[in-house]
């Protein structure tokens, strides 16, 4: 930490994988966390791993501007300020759907909506509070992916949406900038969570074959993430990349 003060955070897809990690590091370490997700109930399950912990629990859609509204006046209300946001929420959508085939619009707006609108008003939201509050400024952190460079067979949603926010990290960071508002991104790969539990007994790859793939405690970017958190403002990780040693991402595999 960079002072004895307990620091806010706001953790969006807070209920499970990633996001579940991030949280209960911060909690574990003395930050108090706003637990945002769909299901009141997970959050609660999360919130239940630290018990000695500072948690609320905000049941949030992010693609609701609304919800995004009341997540954040609920975190003021009860904290008084925001320190970070780890924008994680998200969703891969339908998986191993060619595009000209069946990928229905419905699916590609859903993707969309909660991993690159869900982004936006969240960093809006917590843009907003952290240039008026006092001391200014604060951090953001976007749960990038390792697709925002390299792409997997038919994951064209997941993708786009991965390479659109590296350029809201880019533009957020730059206009952050004057109001001590720090904006970094993490790109992962193959943390052990539900959502790659495929990657174990075979995944795609791009030469059409079906292969195990390796994965990675998540516990390694949870640090990851606390450590890109605790740099005081005037230093900042635009961009960390965390992965699995062996995962096909460098070179041909």
């Amino acid at each position: 930490m960079t002072d004895r003060r307990s620091k806010i955070a706001v953790v969006t897809g807070a209920g499970s994988g990633i996001g579940r990690a991030v949280a209960v590091e911060l909690l574990r370490h003395g930050w108090s966390v706003a637990l945002a997700g769909r299901r009141a109930g997970t959050l609660e399950e999360t919130a239940a791993l630290v018990p000695e912990g500072t948690a609320l629990a905000v049941r949030t859609d992010v693609s609701r501007p609304e919800d995004v509204d009341a997540l954040f006046a609920a975190v003021v209300e009860r904290f008084g300020r925001v320190d970070l946001l780890f924008n994680n929420a998200g969703t891969f959508g339908p998986g191993g759907v060619p595009v000209e085939e069946d990928l229905p619009y419905d699916a590609w707006r859903h993707v969309v909506d909660t991993n690159l609108d869900g982004a936006f008003l969240c960093a809006q939201a917590a843009y907003r509070r952290m240039k008026e509050q006092d001391p200014q400024g604060g951090r953001i952190i976007n749960n990038g992916s390792v697709s925002a460079h390299t792409p997997r067979p038919h994951s064209v949603a997941y993708t786009a949406t991965k390479h659109a926010l590296t350029g809201l990290t880019r533009s957020l960071s730059l206009d952050g900038r004057p109001y001590r508002i720090a904006v970094g991104q993490i790109d992962i790969g193959n943390a052990a969570t539900d959502m790659t539990a495929r990657m174990r007994t075979g995944a795609l790859q791009a030469n059409g074959e079906v292969a195990p793939e390796p994965v990675m405690d998540v516990a390694d970017v949870a640090r990851t993430v606390r450590h890109m958190a605790e740099l005081p403002l005037e230093a900042n990780v635009q961009f960390a990349t965390v992965l699995a040693t062996g995962m096909p991402y460098i070179g041909r595999g």
